[in-house]
């Protein structure tokens, strides 16, 4: 007799939600804003997932038109992600303000669906990839706010130590949602059958000793620092007779934080010349970013201080970051260190 299809489905799957919850139970102080807020979230995640999924037929590739704080064109898919990741925050009556990287300002919550949170976020990292189909991805913290009233521009520079959860989102060959409330990494891949994401990838860790791979932009290396250009000299011309590190660089955020999550290795982005102070945001990047590797394990810096120590001058601020495996990260520090004492 032929088994019944109904034994294949798993019908106590923990989902994200659940998850949630459950994590909720540990603290009985908490209110349920937090669950609520990340309900929310995931509901603006899935829906810019269906957008990347459907694209080109519905014609959201290309320039909308439009150039953003940062001085980059705006992508179709830019414009609707940020307006679902706003729109779906405002209306969860938990978020006091938003900084996102397409708003020149902090976004304003009306004063009658206030909560007490505030959200930074990425709405789609890598758009540059949109139309050659590379992996692409959301990015967001989550802090809670420390004034009464509406806060302001001010009141939303924190560092990364005042963060109560982070995470980020992949639109890769599967959906993913990698997110930690302060306890640990756990992913999360979306299951389109029951429009849910299921744990997958439970307590997530960044081995110390990884594999020998390192990630960056290596066409500026004329301008990097001299402890950037000794490490990549020692992982790829080592003298110890061991195996040179391999480069892999998609140039989407998302995608090689997640993978260096992964497999181990190190993902960096410098600070240099011409961008003395790098090129990644501090608050919708950095942070997140720093926050969930952290919690798996591993460590992130700017080379002399840890990311999550980093005060924010500007809700736009810029912050250069090496983020990964201990040892790797360590090497990075120790290379700083002894570039200026000498």
């Amino acid at each position: 007799m032929a088994d019944h299809p109904a034994q294949s489905f798993d019908t106590d799957c923990m989902t994200l939600t659940r998850f949630v919850l459950n994590e909720q139970q540990k603290f009985p102080q908490a209110s349920g804003d937090l669950t609520q807020l990340l309900n929310s979230l995931l509901t603006a995640i899935k829906a810019v997932s269906s957008a990347v999924r459907k694209a080109g037929i519905a014609k959201l590739f290309g320039i909308a038109g439009e150039i953003n704080v940062q001085g980059e064109e705006v992508k179709k898919l830019d414009v609707l992600a940020n307006e679902l990741f706003i729109n779906m925050l405002k209306s969860s009556y938990t978020v006091a303000a938003m900084v996102s990287e397409e708003n020149e300002k902090m976004i304003e919550v009306e004063t009658e669906k206030q909560g007490k949170y505030i959200v930074y976020f990425d709405p789609l990292d890598g758009s540059s990839n949109i139309d050659c189909l590379v992996s692409i991805g959301s990015i967001f913290a989550i802090g809670k706010k420390n004034c009464d009233g509406t806060p302001t521009e001010k009141d939303c520079l924190c560092s990364g130590r005042n963060i109560v959860a982070a995470g980020y989102a992949l639109y890769g060959s599967a959906t993913m949602v990698v997110l930690s409330t302060g306890n640990g990494v756990n992913g999360f891949t979306l299951d389109p059958s029951i429009g849910e994401f299921v744990l997958t990838h439970a307590d997530m860790q960044c081995k110390p000793n990884g594999k020998k791979i390192y990630s960056l932009n290596e066409g500026y290396a004329q301008y990097f620092d001299p402890a950037v250009t000794e490490f990549l000299e020692r992982k790829k011309f080592p003298k110890d007779g061991s195996a040179p590190y391999s480069a892999r660089y998609v140039g989407s955020m998302v995608s090689d934080v997640h993978r260096t999550l992964m497999y181990g290795g190190i993902f960096m982005y410098p600070a240099n010349v011409k961008s003395p102070k790098g090129k990644l945001r501090l608050l919708y990047e950095c942070i997140p970013m720093a926050y969930v590797m952290e919690q798996a394990g591993g460590l992130a810096t700017t080379g002399e201080k840890d990311i999550l120590d980093v005060e924010p001058k500007s809700i736009h601020d810029r912050c250069p970051i090496f983020l990964g495996s201990k040892r790797d990260v360590e090497d990075v520090i120790d290379l700083y260190s002894k570039h200026k004492s000498g």
